[in-house]
């Protein structure tokens, strides 16, 4: 008698086939006015939008255990060490250890931050990816002026972070990401897997259906290290400039960009076209 299929393996099987038919779709006409790229697109939002709506309801595990098995090294992880980021970090490792974790230099990390990524190191007995931009602070002062960050954030976040994304996921095949629905009304309908044009990766937002309690709940479980500036009222950490506290019954991002109608980075959402070129 064959032995008893578990949960896991279940979804992988399922969901497997799926995916790997979205490799053959290109050229596809589905509509026969379009461009077969355009065709290959409007496939691949269909197969992945039914994988990610297959995955709503199982645990993150499974969606997980999918990922290793169907993009293997292809897999990279995301992180800004966060708490989310932690989180995904710590699940992603429990199903394969050896899993690529690359986190964005952007040269503005707190001091803070920088220790919390030395002791997630020291916790997992593993290095992270670093990837940065190729410009660096002082080349982008003398370029676009000093403070940046001030006179132009979109700019300064498409330097020191989106850029510098492309080349992190070069080699990628999909990328995991820290996103959750209720961090921000601009994430609310996070799916859990979808086509990222823009990288030409499969987006995965494992924790997208999780709250910030249920975060925090995992990190004190696991007794994970996280950074010291959440426990003075920093739910949100960026980069220091443009990362305050927040006050009591604020959203959980309102210390980002504060002042501005600017919400997002850009790396997972596309935001205005920068006022002056970045290349």
């Amino acid at each position: 008698t064959a032995a008893p299929t578990s949960p896991i393996a279940h979804a992988a099987t399922n969901a497997a086939p799926v995916a790997s038919a979205a490799a053959s779709l290109q050229g596809t006409p589905l509509h026969g006015t379009t461009s077969a790229a355009d065709d290959f697109l409007d496939w691949t939002r269909i197969v992945f939008g039914l994988i990610s709506n297959r995955f709503d309801h199982a645990a993150t595990t499974d969606l997980l255990v999918w990922a290793a098995q169907t993009f293997g090294t292809g897999l990279s992880v995301g992180t800004s060490f966060g708490t989310s980021g932690i989180v995904l970090m710590d699940l992603a490792l429990q199903v394969n250890p050896d899993v690529d974790i690359f986190y964005i230099d952007t040269g503005y990390f707190f001091p803070e931050t920088l220790d919390l990524m030395r002791r997630l190191e020291d916790h997992y007995q593993r290095n992270f990816r670093r990837v940065s931009t190729q410009m660096t602070i002082a080349e982008q002062e003398k370029r676009f002026g000093p403070r940046l960050y001030e006179n132009d954030p979109d700019l300064c976040c498409h330097v020191r972070k989106v850029l510098p994304m492309s080349q992190a996921l070069r080699d990628s095949t999909a990328w995991a990401t820290a996103v959750r629905r209720d961090q921000a009304s601009s994430r609310r309908n996070t799916p859990l897997v979808q086509w990222n044009e823009r990288h030409n990766v499969v987006k995965l937002a494992p924790l997208a259906h999780w709250t910030e309690a249920d975060i925090w709940n995992h990190i004190a479980e696991q007794k994970l290290p996280y950074n010291e500036l959440h426990d003075r009222n920093y739910p949100s950490i960026g980069c220091w400039p443009c990362t305050r506290a927040v006050q009591p019954g604020e959203d959980l991002r309102a210390g980002r960009w504060s002042g501005r109608e600017k919400i997002e980075c850009g790396i997972h959402w596309d935001v205005k076209q920068p006022t002056r070129t970045a290349h």
